[in-house]
């Protein structure tokens, strides 16, 4: 798409790449942490009930956030079930746990490589020049490594 953004070509489609491979990380967070509210069972359940739906919500913020500035740099976002599937880069969250610790660890170590991308992203956008990308991956890690210590507060 056509924009009057001043960055350079080369810029905004190396930026482009990198979020929309980080949005696809996002959106399937997204859905692990939801999978983990949904099935979490245990002593401490409404507490993390509620978290993991907190947590849900802000990876979904993030999502957005990062859609919208691809968007902003004449990309066209692809988010649907299936794009996520094909290209997330997170290991799939495993099925047939109840256990709250178990869901703990498991939805902290998905959080936890997601971060990591978004670490990845930040030297990234640095390296090929775009600030505001930089910034913005800042911005959601920083927020994202809040919500990974709430979470792994439960199995302290």
């Amino acid at each position: 798409m056509k924009t009057h953004n001043t960055l350079s070509k080369k810029i905004k489609s190396d930026s482009i790449d990198l979020l929309q491979a980080r949005l696809a990380d996002s959106l399937d967070a997204y859905s692990h942490a939801k999978q983990a509210h949904w099935n979490v069972r245990g002593p401490g359940f409404i507490a993390i009930h509620e978290l993991f739906d907190k947590v849900a919500d802000a990876v979904a913020e993030s999502a957005d956030a990062i859609a919208e500035r691809l968007a902003t740099l004449g990309g066209s976002p692809s988010g649907t079930a299936r794009d996520t599937a094909k290209n997330s880069t997170l290991k799939a969250y495993p099925h047939g746990i109840a256990n709250e610790h178990k869901h703990v660890e498991a939805l902290a170590a998905s959080l936890s490589s997601l971060a990591t991308g978004y670490r990845d992203a930040i030297d990234q956008s640095n390296k090929i020049g775009d600030a505001v990308t930089c910034d913005l991956f800042t911005r959601l890690t920083g927020e994202l490594d809040k919500y990974i210590w709430f979470i792994e507060s439960h199995n302290a």
